[in-house]
Order: C-alpha cells, then sequence, then structure tokens
C-alpha cells in the first residue's frame, strides 16, 4: 500500500513540475514577442527665439500649427509604413522648406545685399555619413541637395556656385532667385536697415546689442527621426540671419553644431544663435555628454541649451530623439515652434513656452 501511495504522489509530483515548467516557458515567449515591436518617433522644429503669445493674431497661430502638424505627419507616415529616418527627416522638412511661415526654402530671410542665402545639413545615425550646403541662392529645397551631397559625393559640404552646379548634376530643382521674394521677410531687412544697425553691434561678449537683430536669425528649420530599424537621422536647413554680410554662415550646415546623428546616442537638430552654437558644437555635445558622461538625453540636452550656451552668450534651442525612441525639445528662448509623434500616433505641438 505504501509503495502504491510512493508512486502516486511521484506521478502528481511530475504532472505539477510539466505544468509550473510550460508556465514558464511561455512568459517570456510572450515578453519576447512584446519586445520586438518596431519603436520608431518624430520631433521637429520651426525656430525658436522671442515668440510671445502676445505678439501671436489668432490666425497666425492656427498657421503655423497647421504648418507643424502637416509637417510632422508627413514624416510619421513614412516611419510607420516603414521608411527610413533619412527619408523622414528629408521629406519632413521639404514641408517646412515650402512654407513661407520659415526662415527656410521659401520663407528665407534676406542679406544685408538684398538676397536669399540659404544653408542645410542632414546626418545618418548608422553610417555617420552627412552632407550640407552653404550659401546657395536658387535651390529650391537646400536639404535636398544636403542629401545628395551626402550620398553622391565624397564631400562633407559644399558652397555657393560650386554647390549650385552640383545641384545641376544630381537633378535637384533649381529655381530663380525671386522665388524666395516674401514681403514680410524683405520688411524685416528693410526695419534693421532702419535702426541703421547695418553693422554688427559688438560688446564684450561679441553679442548682437540689438533686439530686433538678435531675433533676426531665429527661425531654422530642423527635424530628428528614428525609424523601426532603430537607425537615426537628423537635418536642419535655415535662410541663417537677417542682414546677415560677407558670406556669413551659422551653425545649421556645420556637422556637430547644427546637426548630428549617431545610432548610438541620438539624432539632434539645432535651432539659435549659430556663432555660439558652432564654439559649442552644440548638437555633438548632447551626444557626448550620453556617450562618455552617461547622461540621458534630457539630462544631455538640459545641460548644454540651459547651462553650457547662456554662459557663452547665447541662447536657442533643439530638438532631439535617442535610440530609445525618447524625445527632448529644450529651448532658453521665449519660445520654439516644435512638434513630436511617437509609434502610437500621440501628437504633441508646442509654441511658447509652456
Amino acid at each position: 500500500m505504501k509503495k502504491v501511495l510512493l508512486a502516486l504522489l511521484v506521478i502528481v509530483a511530475i504532472s505539477c513540475n510539466d505544468k509550473t515548467d510550460e508556465k514558464q516557458i511561455a512568459t517570456p515567449s510572450e515578453a519576447t514577442e512584446n519586445d520586438t515591436i518596431p519603436n520608431f518617433g518624430i520631433v521637429i522644429h520651426g525656430g525658436a527665439g522671442t515668440i510671445l503669445k502676445e505678439n501671436m493674431t489668432d490666425s497666425l497661430e492656427k498657421a503655423y500649427k497647421a504648418k507643424l502638424e502637416e509637417a510632422i505627419r508627413t514624416g510619421h507616415e513614412i516611419l510607420a509604413n516603414g521608411g527610413t529616418a533619412l527619408q523622414a527627416v528629408q521629406r519632413t522638412i521639404n514641408v517646412m522648406e515650402d512654407s513661407p511661415l520659415f526662415n527656410a526654402g521659401k520663407g528665407a530671410v534676406f542679406t544685408n545685399a538684398g538676397t536669399n542665402e540659404l544653408d542645410a545639413s542632414i546626418m545618418d545615425g548608422e553610417t555617420l555619413n552627412a552632407g550640407a550646403v552653404a550659401g546657395v541662392t536658387t535651390v529650391k529645397n537646400p536639404i535636398n541637395l544636403a542629401y545628395e551631397v551626402m550620398v553622391n559625393s565624397e564631400h562633407v559640404m559644399l558652397g555657393g556656385k560650386g554647390a549650385e552646379e552640383f545641384a545641376k548634376q544630381q537633378g535637384i530643382e533649381i529655381v530663380d532667385p525671386q522665388y524666395f521674394f516674401t514681403e514680410n521677410r524683405y520688411k524685416s531687412l528693410q526695419r534693421i536697415r532702419d535702426k541703421e544697425k547695418t553693422e554688427l553691434d559688438h560688446d564684450g561678449k561679441t553679442a548682437f546689442v540689438d533686439p530686433f537683430i538678435k531675433d533676426s536669425k531665429f527661425g531654422t528649420v530642423g527635424c530628428a527621426a528614428l525609424d523601426k530599424n532603430g537607425n537615426l537621422a537628423a537635418g536642419t536647413s535655415t535662410g541663417g540671419m537677417t542682414n546677415k554680410r560677407w558670406g556669413r554662415i551659422g551653425d545649421a550646415p556645420i556637422i556637430g553644431a547644427g546637426t548630428y546623428a549617431n545610432n548610438a546616442t541620438c539624432a539632434v537638430s539645432s535651432t539659435g544663435w549659430g556663432e555660439f552654437f558652432i564654439r559649442g558644437m552644440v548638437a555633438h555635445d548632447i551626444s557626448a555628454l550620453m556617450e562618455y558622461k552617461g547622461l540621458s538625453l534630457q539630462e544631455a540636452a538640459r545641460e548644454v541649451i540651459q547651462e553650457k550656451i547662456p554662459t557663452l552668450g547665447g541662447d536657442g534651442g533643439i530638438v532631439a530623439i535617442d535610440h530609445e525612441g525618447n524625445v527632448a525639445m529644450e529651448f532658453n528662448t521665449a519660445g520654439m515652434y516644435r512638434a513630436k509623434m511617437n509609434k502610437d500616433g500621440e501628437l504633441e505641438i508646442g509654441i511658447y513656452g509652456e
């Protein structure tokens, strides 16, 4: 009898162990399935500066928000359909370049000579390849030319007439310089001239003391994205600074200052006082703080934008996304046109310092 009971106990014990093993096997399998859902996201900016609600009409605010939404949804759709981060960045920026609302492409500001000189850059976080253009006057979408420099030349940056010659060879759309004329941008130049600020005004920090000129450089557009393959990319496009002279080039086309992307860390696009963003190598510095100091994206962005750049005497902001899909939209100005979307399609749009 004892032997029979003992046998029954052994059978029950084995049966229980089998069920336990089944549960232990099933649980990790389910977790793995959830973990493999591809993550992606996108974030954009349309410039930073003294953007105050009291200075904004309801209709203009609606126009900015509508264009920001159009731009970011363009990139988000590409990512949702399995497109690359580079494709999303480029097409998203195209939407803003084609709008007169932003200081890029169609809405580019005027130089001291009454012309429009455009800059742009783009970077691939997977390969660390990059392309940039500076001082182009006939290229409808400078970000497209920056992309061609990256993939179809052995160079990183091309400028002026040479960049435009390369654009023609690559089939990039060329327009008459008159295409970039917008009345409000031209009036901005006139107002600066009326203030007799055609020369740079310097103080001990080599800063522009006239607040109108100081804000005239903000309006750059940019985008950073993470695609379903885990690759990052960033791009930036700008018309530069109103009343700029001598072929001045800001941070937007400078890899590491206006644009940076590295799959190991993050993708960043900057908008701000270019001279200081170049000196601080803002976009790369955020990545470096993550890589070398172990900071999170938000911690790194905050340290650079809220501490380092103001200490130098500059201001502005950045948008960035890391390899895990975390987003930062950091700025030290009164406002920054911005938007972000995650893989779930959750949209957030901002203008003021909310």
